[in-house]
């Protein structure tokens, strides 16, 4: 008898009983957080019913339901072309060139904000960084075009002729253009992106750079031996992270700093701006549906194999 009561008591509770169990601990946690899963559920996990328009035909009159399912014919637009090459290459170094300059720009950033002594100055600095993040592209586009238009109205066309160099049209001269795009993004998203690693640093005991101090060690020493080793694993994620939107490019960048000028598509063309053509000219619902389905599968191959590398070198900085 004891022993039956004993193997009751014991028994291991089934998945059902334990989330039962959790729900009424702490149904007051879940209750707090039911509207935060409900906005979830409808804005994030409700929309990916819309996939299905990948595969279709869709029409107004038969909809999700009713229009006619065409396989992968949707998708044959992007790798036929002749241009597919082109705008993939752009597509994934630019987006390489980004996550490594952002990145290192990020850090060096934090670093040099946790070593000013001055408090608010160092706020005020973070601030006025973090600004251009939150500048429109279009705002970006028009206050490129008064630095790079043609004549003698440009502004880099009047420093050249006070420096005595050479008068263009910018937006003719593809050379200049892959550097101009990455100093453009690294200028609206360095700021923003070293909040995450100021944060870092800041959650970083201070024993450590006080033995650093007693040994002799300086401060670009400190900052490689004591704050880079404790940055490692947040930057490794961050950089699993970014590696998923590798096939997607900045829309707003691409296109409006551009002015999509068609004399610059060889360097600054890349998938986000030739589907959008492409469906100007051809309004297609399916075909634009298989470019963004095709976009984020590729993105999620991608971060699942960076996170098997990473955690075969270092398991413990990979993010699952």
């Amino acid at each position: 008898m004891s022993t039956t009561r004993t193997y009751a008591v014991r028994r291991k509770r089934s998945v059902p009983e334990r989330i039962a169990l959790h729900i009424r601990k702490y149904w007051r946690l879940h209750l707090l957080a039911l509207p935060a899963v409900i906005l979830l559920l409808l804005f994030n996990y409700a929309p990916m019913f819309g996939v299905m328009l990948a595969f279709q035909d869709f029409t107004v009159d038969g909809g999700f339901f009713g229009s006619k399912f065409v396989g992968f014919k949707n998708f044959e637009f992007m790798f036929e072309t002749n241009d597919a090459w082109r705008i993939t290459r752009n597509t994934v170094l630019y987006n390489i060139a980004f996550i490594g300059v952002n990145v290192s720009l990020s850090v060096l950033l934090a670093i040099l904000f946790n070593e000013l002594y001055i408090r608010k100055l160092a706020k005020t600095l973070q601030t006025l960084i973090i600004m251009p993040n939150f500048l429109s592209l279009a705002v970006v586009a028009i206050i490129a075009y008064g630095f790079l238009k043609g004549g003698p109205d440009g502004l880099i066309n009047q420093l050249m002729k006070a420096t005595g160099g050479q008068q263009r049209d910018w937006y003719l001269y593809k050379p200049i253009w892959p550097f101009l795009l990455v100093f453009i993004n690294a200028w609206r998203g360095v700021g923003y992106g070293s909040i995450v690693y100021v944060a870092s640093i800041s959650g970083i005991s201070q024993e450590y750079y006080e033995a650093a101090v007693l040994d002799g060690a300086s401060k670009v020493q400190q900052a490689r031996y004591v704050t880079l080793p404790h940055l490692k694993k947040i930057i490794v994620i961050m950089l699993i992270l970014n590696i998923g939107s590798l096939l997607r490019g900045d829309f707003g960048l691409f296109y409006n700093v551009t002015q999509n000028n068609g004399r610059l598509y060889e360097v600054t063309d890349v998938i986000d701006t030739y589907i959008f053509r492409a469906l100007k000219t051809n309004p297609n619902t399916g075909m634009s549906a298989a470019a963004s389905f095709y976009q984020s599968m590729a993105g999620l191959v991608l971060v699942i194999a960076a996170n098997l590398l990473v955690r075969k070198i270092d398991e413990e900085s990979s993010l699952f």
